[in-house]
């Protein structure tokens, strides 16, 4: 099956072995870090030399993500490839899967980065979502908003992030304002949308999950979320959740990862409704920014998680060993970065990004213990 490696059976890499990563932002250069501690070598191929996981990789490939001779020197290199993003262009990793094994697969890629799959596989396998349609043309738009209902959420099926291809539209959206978002986000292409019931929800959760090769499943403790701007502001473990939502996150992970036969971790993203029922938002799958607490509370990070899985080694411990509440450092908030460093219970990542522009994640800090 070419579709997805499959490492079942097979040893585990041995010390020395090259990861190969697709992609050089913060996740790509924690993935790296922990491959590192590892033993194992890294090999990054993104497409500009400043980028945060060049620096702390063996090997760093300068090339976009659909250049053959990059993806051949990084097929060349590495042993096993894994990815920080979902912006790739899902022939990358089929070319890349008939040279070296990815974990990966193609397959949940293409779930994880296009909306209407992603409503469409989640009502497969009997995970409940808001009320949504998709629409592919603009003369359909208001009528599909019409069987939705407003308020409504409006978002591009792909390529979508940190609230980027979304609006929302309210009772007192009126029908032009609709239409003028739908020419906004087009700017003349062709564009599918989905029109998604806004819910009535008490707040944000996610929950990471890992699978190795073999089935062996493992989930951390659910994160409640709070986003500014669209954008994840902080995530705090444990969370204000019943033992019963908790458990029913868990599970939904577990399922989302057995049916797309997930080798890695992934992240869904739920919202826990006032009735104490969960609805899934939207999944990755790689690690995930509302998992970083797990790098200093938790005794096997999402990162190592990633890098077990993909070699062919044990999952790791997902379980948390103190309390935390992981705090974006986003643009100018480096500012506040002196301050963090004067209070004892903060652990500070920089990115090592040179430019602090609005919206930009340049870092985060863990307090361990949820004060100050």
């Amino acid at each position: 099956m070419a579709e997805q490696v499959e490492r079942n059976g097979a040893a585990p890499l041995p010390v020395g072995s090259v990861v190969g990563i697709l992609g050089g932002g913060q996740l790509g250069r924690m993935t790296a870090i922990a491959a590192n501690r590892l033993g194992f070598k890294t090999a990054i191929l993104s497409p500009r030399p400043e980028d945060p996981a060049a620096s702390v990789a063996h090997h760093h490939i300068c090339a976009a993500f659909d250049d053959e001779t990059g993806l051949a020197k990084l097929a060349e290199l590495s042993d096993i490839v894994t990815y920080e993003l979902e912006q790739l262009p899902a022939d990358t990793l089929r070319w890349l899967i008939a040279r070296v094994p990815v974990a990966p697969g193609v397959r949940i890629l293409e779930v994880a980065q296009d909306r209407v799959r992603e409503k469409t596989f989640f009502s497969s396998v009997g995970i409940p979502t808001a009320a949504w349609r998709a629409v592919e043309r603009k003369d359909d738009l208001l009528a599909a908003l019409a069987e939705i209902g407003r308020p409504a959420v409006l978002k591009v099926a792909y390529g979508g992030y940190d609230g980027k291809g979304q609006a929302m539209l309210e009772q007192t959206t009126i029908d032009a304002e609709v239409l003028a978002i739908w020419d906004r986000f087009a700017d003349g292409a062709d564009m599918t949308v989905i029109i998604e019931e806004k819910l009535d929800f008490e707040c944000e959760l996610s929950v990471i999950v890992g699978r190795s090769a073999d089935g062996d499943k493992v989930a951390y403790d659910p994160a409640f979320n709070i986003h500014k701007n669209h954008i994840l502001d902080t995530s705090e473990v444990p969370g204000p959740f019943t033992p019963l939502v908790v458990e029913s996150a868990k599970a939904i992970g577990f399922n989302l990862a057995e049916a797309l036969e997930l080798v890695g971790v992934l992240c869904i993203e739920l919202f826990l409704l006032r009735s104490g029922e969960l609805r899934a938002n939207e999944i990755a799958p790689r690690p995930h920014n509302s998992g970083h607490w797990t790098l200093d509370a938790a005794h096997t990070d999402q990162f190592e998680q990633l890098v077990r899985a993909a070699c062919g080694l044990p999952l790791g411990n997902p379980g948390r060993f103190i309390d935390a509440r992981m705090q974006n450092i986003i643009g100018d908030d480096v500012a506040k970065v002196p301050g963090y460093l004067q209070i004892p219970n903060a652990k500070l990542h920089l990115y090592g990004k040179r430019d602090a522009r609005p919206g930009r994640k340049m870092g985060h800090v863990t307090f361990i213990g949820l004060t100050p």
